[in-house]
């Protein structure tokens, strides 16, 4: 009894560290989101004001893909504890970003402008 037991648990954790299979479509799907951002760029078919929004979509859905398919990161029990501490780390990270977005934004709007010279002297 107790040696099915230790291999059901073997069982368990392999099962969480993915498989070759799964590696390789993570691998497989990370090639083709960074061939997808060198394209926005390269192709010149993507209009310019779209570049930037493009390349950050497949920036994100690859950081999801690598999230899910290398580190493993999901919604199963055991792995809640990695996920909670992944979207604390994110909401620190936009927190510290956007705060700094907008301290500069803030500085450039209120700072003095320099008075035009007026050539009366």
């Amino acid at each position: 009894m107790s040696s099915q037991h230790g291999h059901a648990q073997v069982a368990h954790k392999h099962d969480a560290h993915g498989s070759l299979k799964s590696y390789l479509l993570g691998f497989a799907l990370s090639l083709i989101l960074t061939f997808l951002s060198f394209g926005c760029v390269m192709s010149g078919a993507v209009p310019q004001h779209l570049v930037v929004p493009g390349i950050v979509l497949f920036c994100v859905v690859q950081l999801l893909v690598q999230l899910v398919f290398f580190l493993h990161m999901g919604t199963a029990p055991e792995q809640r504890e990695n996920l909670t501490i992944g979207v604390f780390t994110i909401l620190i990270i936009a927190i510290v970003v956007v705060g700094s977005l907008w301290v500069l934004h803030n500085m450039n709007v209120n700072m003095m402008h320099p008075l035009p010279l007026s050539g009366a002297d």
